[in-house]
């Protein structure tokens, strides 16, 4: 059997009781990560005009835009969620994908499941297809593709594998769903928005919306090419699907709503601060040694929340003052903050060839490869410190989440937007989702703010 249809048959018959149960457990706390990384993404302007927009363009009355008021058709609802779940960053990490697969799967699940009106396992087993598919296209694109492509190009075949799998459809047509998909994925430039950084970002809304959409023109009998997945020198990469399951160890989730690049960064800087009991106040300048897209991101002071986030100073600068990065450090609001752009302008960003190396070997699947940063800081006294070498905690597998830290991650999250007890009501609905029968419990909690 070829690797597309192993792909296919994997897409159409998988159901939650046939899963292993480290797979279910971990999509339950994918799921939840997904949840807050949306709700929280609300807040930015990129969610609102997004929902607006798909309000408008989508018309329809078939899944819901999360916490907007409005409704839309579910390749609409899936656009804006995507965009929400995108919005500051914080959503998680793929083996293999170099981006985000669930501010994507999530989404398009979510819309598919409601307008179907299904039942809490269809909507989990779905996200288990999306993440397993996301892992193995974004291998394959990235290898194949020679410009670093952002998510909602990869991630459009992921999507469509979602729906497919929600809409019952059959292996003929699910071919069909990722060939169109993959026909039609958005040519995402990544590093292009890493130095002018806008609204585009990731495209997570053109991957889930294009996702929903193949799915739906091959139930109509609209065909696609034959697709990447099939490709004979990635059949190593594919032929395991079903087999290993690869977001067991294969997701890492974000605990600073950035870039992941400038993570490392800010363990450093953490680590040292608790070390040698440093106040920001007696900071005299701080020197950053790391990797060439690291250095990239750029020590400019942000107008937007967009660019702050593709930044490795400005989040620095604000974890070193208030010890978490999130929406108050990321929002528009907080941009104007003259202490932490005094200290942004202490910060200096140097490109290491040392750390380069290492991040080629990660890049190419060796072993010895980490994405690392060394940071110094120096005191106004003219004692210096120095980390050593330090990771991002992106890693696959990343030992030190578990359900009690992606929990306490999601009250974080979704406290700047709602009451705690629709907090609370929401984690108990998502621990016991398999119970569900019908999605709409879910998001009646998530209709309005």
């Amino acid at each position: 059997m070829d690797a597309e249809q192993l792909v296919a048959d994997f897409i159409v018959n998988t159901r939650w009781d046939g899963l292993p149960q480290p797979v279910q457990r971990q999509v339950r706390l994918c799921l939840l990560d997904d949840l807050g990384a949306t709700l929280v993404g609300t807040l930015t302007g990129v969610a609102r005009i997004a929902a607006h927009y798909a309000a408008r363009t989508w018309r329809g009355d078939e899944a819901t835009i999360l916490l907007s008021g409005q409704r839309a058709g579910a390749a609409g609802a899936a656009f804006a969620n995507g965009y929400a779940a995108n919005g500051l960053d914080i959503d998680d990490c793929g083996l293999y994908t170099k981006g985000h697969p669930g501010a994507q799967i999530f989404p398009a699940a979510l819309a598919v499941a409601e307008s179907l009106r299904l039942d809490g396992t269809r909507l989990l087993a779905a996200m288990v297809v999306g993440y397993e598919v996301a892992h193995r296209a974004g291998r394959c694109w990235h290898d194949h593709h020679a410009v670093y492509q952002a998510c909602g190009s990869w991630g459009s075949l992921a999507c469509a594998a979602v729906a497919a799998n929600l809409m019952g459809l059959t292996p003929g047509q699910t071919r069909h769903a990722l060939g169109i998909a993959e026909y039609h994925a958005p040519n995402l430039p990544m590093m292009r928005d890493i130095d002018h950084p806008a609204m585009v970002k990731h495209g997570i809304g053109w991957g889930a919306m294009t996702g929903i959409t193949a799915a739906e023109l091959a139930a109509c009998g609209f065909t696609g090419i034959p697709t990447i997945l099939g490709f004979e020198q990635y059949q190593d990469w594919v032929a395991d699907v079903g087999r290993r399951y690869v977001m067991v160890d294969g997701v890492a989730w974000k605990r600073y709503a950035c870039c992941a690049w400038a993570h490392a960064a800010l363990n450093a800087a953490e680590s040292l601060v608790r070390q040698h009991a440093i106040r920001t106040a007696d900071i005299a300048h701080i020197r950053v040694e790391s990797f060439h897209e690291t250095v990239r991101l750029g020590a400019r002071l942000p107008t937007t929340t967009e660019q702050a986030q593709f930044n490795l100073a400005w989040p620095l600068a604000v974890f070193l003052l208030d010890e978490e990065v999130g929406p108050q450090q990321m929002l528009e609001h907080r941009l104007d903050d003259p202490q932490v752009q005094g200290l942004v302008g202490r910060i200096k960003l140097v490109e290491a060839e040392e750390l380069n190396a290492l991040a080629h070997l990660l890049d190419t699947d060796d072993p010895r490869g980490k994405f690392a940063t060394i940071v110094t800081i120096a005191l106004k006294d003219g004692r210096a410190f120095n980390s050593g070498m330090v990771e991002s905690g992106i890693c696959y597998p990343q030992p030190d989440w578990d359900e009690q830290t992606v929990e306490c991650k999601f009250r974080w999250l979704a406290r700047h937007v709602l009451d705690e007890a629709r907090v609370s009501a929401l984690v108990e609905l998502v621990r016991n989702l398999e119970r569900v029968p019908d999605v709409r419990e879910l998001t009646r909690l998530l209709d309005r703010a």
